[in-house]
């Protein structure tokens, strides 16, 4: 398979493309700072600069072409304000969805946040981010391509467990980046997950188990 991942030098995402790349996929992953490359290529990817904040439609359209599946795994991260929750975490889940339809990717996995389903409507910024997730999700759910939306609990640093709770309703709860990945990982390679919103928590399920819970 061939995973085109937006947001490539985060980390979720890198944590992903180093188990595609052991699955043996071709992974590119998307960085808006070239200084980060070298880290990309010691993972096994490819890396492409080109910044989803500020690239065009077309642009972002050839660095995924060929792609079997694009991964959004962006984020303004912490301590952006406001505007750029929006830019990047909105605008640029949505400028990828459209130059998905543009290159022909049909498969589209979008990395979201649980909150999402219900985001406050107040100005801090937490909830602009939640706002921007949700807005980001619906104009996914709303297209034509195989979209899966995950949305994982309280992300932690802790080794991974290979244990996970996944179900079609709200949790909030812990769970590891690594878990997360393979979780990731596990959806992309289940054609069955395309059109579903799960989320993810830590658990005592092996994730291919609980995956193939929530499938159809």
């Amino acid at each position: 398979m061939d995973v085109a991942i937006a947001g490539g030098h985060g980390q979720v995402a890198r944590r992903l493309a180093r188990l595609l790349v052991e699955r043996g996929d071709r992974v590119r992953g998307l960085i808006r700072k070239p200084e980060h490359a070298d880290d990309l290529r010691a993972d096994g990817s490819e890396p492409i600069v080109c910044d989803i904040e500020t690239a065009s439609t077309a642009a972002l359209a050839q660095a995924i072409g060929g792609a079997d599946a694009v991964v959004f795994a962006a984020g303004a991260g912490p301590g952006s304000g406001a505007e750029r929750k929006l830019t990047v975490d909105r605008d640029g889940a949505i400028r990828l969805l459209d130059a998905a339809v543009s290159a022909g990717v049909t498969r589209y996995v979008i990395v979201s946040s649980v909150g999402a389903e219900n985001p406050p409507d107040d100005d801090e910024v937490f909830s602009v981010y939640l706002r921007a997730k949700a807005e980001a999700d619906a104009a996914v759910v709303q297209s034509d391509r195989d979209w899966t939306v995950v949305r994982p609990g309280i992300l932690t640093d802790d080794p991974a467990t290979g244990g996970v709770r996944i179900q079609s309703e709200p949790i909030r709860a812990k769970v590891t980046r690594q878990d997360v990945a393979a979780v990731l990982a596990a959806v992309l390679h289940e054609p069955r997950s395309a059109r579903l919103t799960i989320y993810v928590v830590g658990g005592d399920d092996p994730i291919e188990e609980a995956l193939a819970g929530v499938l159809p």
